[in-house]
């Protein structure tokens, strides 16, 4: 965490909050589904999923065969109908608009997510020409489907810490005047740059902020050492930009939780070319809970985990509400994931706010 945060408050206190959503989540596929479901059906209401599976979720035919999987592995303590799996496709140079069509015919699928080629974890498939996606653009624009964005460069010779800049710079700038109508979240904005872009557009346009890069800057890669678990594209920036993140979030109803809760197991984080990813799925709303108290933001924490991002998407109002406490906790060193296991941030650490279980109040 940043230098220069609060100091906790008594314990026992409790935050009454609308049942939270979850506008990006990565929850893999089989066999990983049985341990990654139960952490995002337990704590949200409503998960947009992310399509980069292998092979990607490039259809709607695929995008409902996985929901399938997915709602086969809601745990039993989760009431039927309590947990919302919102499906997305994954937007390739050769997506037809007729696939789009498809996807809103489906009633499953809510937006399509644009990876540029090479930019993250399984984006080889993604977007090489920017030109060739138009036709599809056009008719999500028509049908109101949500476009998703990736937004670093590919570009080798820009800095990893500037690519996402880069693209709000020069390509989203060319693809929203190619399509002004078209309905576009900004996905895990990272900088102060991401951050003047979206707030310069109009209402069409908005943005997901993640738990870990409101909490975080990139010395937390650096500390003491490598700490592959805090490495994820895009990349931490700087304090500056976290401060940003963490202004706009508290303060913008342009920008709402979107985790990229993005599990990969221990063996592919900890060796010689580790994934990127941050496993954040086990206590997201209790991460953001310490970002906005640090700057003395919780009562706008029920707009950003449960308000926001159900408007822009035009869906109704969240149903329910969950009970957060101020009672630490001690993360566990790790969680089961398939046959693996995956190291969650903030192993073995301590955290100041609980989620209690749906229906339960203190």
């Amino acid at each position: 965490m940043a230098d220069g945060a609060s100091v906790p408050p008594p314990a026992g206190e409790v935050i009454e909050l609308l049942q939270p959503d979850d506008y990006h989540h990565h929850l893999r596929d089989e066999p990983a589904l049985e341990h990654t479901v139960p952490f995002a059906a337990r704590a949200f209401r409503r998960c947009l999923v992310m399509p980069n599976l292998v092979p990607p979720v490039t259809t709607t035919a695929m995008a409902l065969e996985y929901r399938d999987r997915i709602l086969k592995r809601l745990p039993s303590d989760v009431p039927e109908g309590a947990f919302v799996p919102l499906m997305t496709l994954y937007l390739t140079d050769n997506t037809p608009p007729e696939e789009i069509e498809r996807a809103k015919a489906s009633g499953h699928v809510y937006a399509v997510k644009l990876y540029p080629a090479g930019a993250t974890t399984n984006s080889d498939a993604g977007v090489t020409s920017y030109e060739k996606i138009l036709p599809a653009l056009a008719k999500m624009a028509e049908l109101g489907i949500l476009l998703l964005v990736h937004g670093e460069s590919t570009d080798q010779s820009v800095d990893v810490f500037e690519r996402e800049q880069s693209f709000y710079a020069s390509t989203m700038p060319w693809i929203l005047k190619q399509c002004p109508n078209l309905k576009v979240v900004c996905e895990h904005v990272t900088s102060a740059a991401g951050v003047e872009f979206v707030k310069a557009q109009g209402p069409n346009v908005a943005a997901t902020i993640t738990a870990h890069h409101l909490l975080y800057n990139r010395n937390a890669l650096f500390k003491g050492g490598i700490r592959p678990h805090y490495y994820c594209l895009p990349i931490l920036k700087t304090e500056p930009d976290r401060r940003a993140l963490v202004e706009a979030a508290i303060g913008s109803p342009k920008f709402f939780l979107g985790t990229d809760s993005a599990p990969h197991s221990a063996g592919r984080k900890e060796c010689c070319v580790g994934c990127a990813g941050c496993f954040t799925g086990h206590m997201a709303i209790e991460l953001v809970a310490e970002a906005f108290e640090a700057e003395g933001g919780l009562g706008a924490l029920e707009d950003f985990v449960s308000r926001r991002g159900a408007a822009f998407y035009g869906l109704p109002p969240a149903e329910g509400t969950r009970t957060l406490t101020r009672e630490a906790w001690t993360v566990p060193k790790d969680y089961p994931f398939g046959p693996e296991t995956v190291v969650p941030l903030r192993a073995g650490e301590t955290v100041r706010f609980k989620m209690l279980p749906r229906g339960e109040k203190r």
